[in-house]
């Protein structure tokens, strides 16, 4: 029984040696990876099968009791029985595959061992059928849970199945009396072995996989730092900058020798080893570079002479160039290079192949960034050229009927309508001013409708010096003014009184007009801001285009809001709290 159960396990060392040779296959990982395809199982069928057809060809031949020889057999007489660790390969092409691997192995393995010949060779076609079966429930089972069962619960499936090839045995044998001798000479040693063997399967199969996961997280965890850290820097395009600061990062955190961005004709940035002569804003020297950019794809080379270097110094002995291309044009390259060339294996070509696929998205991302900010920029200057014919006719207007009145007083208003356009042109260039400069603009104005309509109205302001330096939007307050000095006292002529107020608040600065005038209708107040209102004294869109340069500099959180009742209204928004770098 000792040297059967030596003999067998020199049988399950090769099966495990084998095991691990194929678990380093990365096509066999890939079909571990996707076992629920049909591809994969008819993959793992032939695998497993092999398996069983060499450990049926490799069993040990027992005659009465005694063990007769340990050479390889194709057939066998009538009178002799085989011990061998097919019930290993069956269970565990039963656990890893499912019941469908697990009964198609049975059964090839069956048919084998049945055409083998010997003692009642038909048994082994039954129990080879059942045990696949078995196994595949209990992978199955396992799965609702983990993806593999566990070495110990391995280690148990492995016994069981072997205690039913017992069973088998004796309830299929024609002569009772020698099934009981040969499963007390077998049933222990191939129990243990089949056991022990189904374990060390497993864990060198789950091992290798966790591994490889491992392997996988370690990878992503750097490719999204080096993507977090990058970001930054690509969004600014692909200049010498950006790509000091992405070279230096791919540097420290990539075994690499070092690291070089290019653009399309320029070296940007190189970092590391040749650094001497591999210097940034001079030309691309590597006649790998300009062959990855006229090509287009991925190169990677393993010597110093198909790197191309002229430099006879150069210690870079192995490089992965690979082009940067944004909107299908190649806009550069990305090389990482190495001093010994078997550093570079098939993970950091695959980890730079990924990072580079990431750059190209965040260059392209940060192109549109930019063209979006373009965009808006223009769509905010459209806004404020338009706050100008609102009230430039009218000023005109009072100041040509001065001229023959009061020519002083006419002269005193054009220099005020020249600082309120002076302003007005200086706003239109910038989405934000200094408070201070947009209370000039309120002055100017009110001086402007002061001479117009005479003692109709007072404006006073609450406005503390301490904010004086901060940034709003231009003409946020004057726009607010000019709506309520036409708005809110159409038919009085007198005690028509408007407070400006600016006050800092927990979530910004608050800034407000109110009047005490005659309040917005209902139907007006709903929509106020957020579409054109038509009124006999103007066209309607200056509150609303304010309401889209807030929105589209701050958000929606500072879009004006409306207070009106019948004693008056209060218009307010917050802004950020921002004050002017001196």
């Amino acid at each position: 029984m000792f040297n059967l159960t030596i003999l067998l396990l020199e049988r399950v060392g090769l099966i495990t040696i084998l095991a691990y040779l194929l678990m380093n296959l990365s096509y066999f990982k890939n079909t571990m990876n996707h076992r629920d395809s049909w591809r994969s199982k008819l993959e793992l069928c032939v695998v497993f099968a092999l398996f069983a057809i060499m450990s049926n060809f490799t069993g040990i031949v027992i005659r009465n009791g005694d063990i007769l020889s340990s050479q390889i057999y194709f057939h066998l007489d009538d009178d002799v029985s085989l011990a061998n660790t097919r019930v290993l390969t069956i269970g565990v092409a039963g656990l890893v595959g499912g019941p469908f691997v697990g009964a198609v192995v049975g059964i090839i393995s069956g048919i084998f061992r049945f055409y083998m010949g010997g003692a009642e060779a038909y048994t082994y076609l039954v129990s080879s059928l059942f045990i696949g079966l078995i196994a595949g429930y209990f992978c199955h089972y396992s799965r609702q849970n983990r993806p593999y069962p566990s070495v110990k619960a391995s280690a148990s499936i492995g016994a069981f199945t072997e205690v039913i090839q017992m069973i088998c045995i004796y309830f299929l044998a024609a002569d009772k009396g020698h099934a009981i001798e040969l499963l007390q000479l077998i049933a222990l040693p191939m129990i243990i072995v089949n056991s022990s063997g189904t374990a060390i399967f497993m864990s060198i199969l789950i091992s290798t996989l966790k591994q490889e996961e491992q392997m996988r997280a370690v990878q992503t965890h750097d490719v999204l730092q080096i993507t977090n850290q990058t970001l930054p820097y690509f969004k600014e395009g692909l200049n010498q900058h950006s790509a000091e600061h992405v070279a230096t990062i791919i540097k420290d955190l990539m075994k690499v020798s070092a690291v070089a961005i290019t653009s399309q004709k320029d070296i940007l940035a190189h970092v590391g080893a040749g650094s001497d002569h591999h210097v940034p804003q001079k030309e691309i020297v590597t006649h790998l570079s300009k062959t990855a950019m006229q090509s287009g794809e991925l190169k990677e080379v393993h010597t110093k002479e198909e790197i191309g270097c002229p430099h006879p110094n150069c210690p870079l002995h192995a490089a992965i160039v690979i082009p940067l291309k944004t909107h299908g044009t190649v806009i550069g390259t990305l090389k990482l290079y190495f001093t010994n060339p078997n550093d570079l294996t098939f993970v950091e070509r695959q980890l730079a192949e990924g990072l580079a696929k990431i750059f190209c998205s965040q260059i392209e991302l940060g192109e549109a960034e930019t063209q979006s900010k373009l965009l808006k920029d223009a769509e905010i200057k459209s806004l404020q050229a338009q706050v100008n014919p609102h009230f430039f006719f009218n000023a005109i207007n009072t100041i040509s009927a001065l001229v023959r009145i009061d020519s002083e007083k006419a002269r005193e208003l054009l220099l005020e309508l020249s600082h309120f356009f002076r302003s007005n042109l200086q706003g239109s260039r910038q989405n934000k001013i200094t408070l201070e400069k947009e209370l000039g603009q309120v002055s100017a104005y009110l001086s402007l409708e002061q001479a117009r309509f005479p003692g109709r109205f007072n404006v006073d302001f609450d406005v503390a010096d301490e904010y004086m330096n901060t940034l709003v939007p231009p003409f946020v307050l004057q726009i607010l003014v000019e709506n309520a000095l036409k708005h809110a006292f159409p038919n009085r002529k007198k005690d028509n009184h408007i407070m400006v107020s600016v006050h800092k608040e927990a979530e910004g600065l608050k800034l407000s007009v109110k009047d005490n005038g005659q309040g917005i209708p209902r139907e007006k107040l709903a929509v106020l801001g957020q579409k054109v209102v038509e009124s006999e004294s103007g066209t309607g869109s200056a509150l609303e285009n304010l309401n889209l340069r807030l929105k589209g500099l701050f958000g929606s959180a500072s879009m004006l809001h409306f207070e009106s009742n019948a004693s008056g209204t209060t218009v307010w928004c917050k802004l950020p709290y921002e004050k002017k770098e001196v």
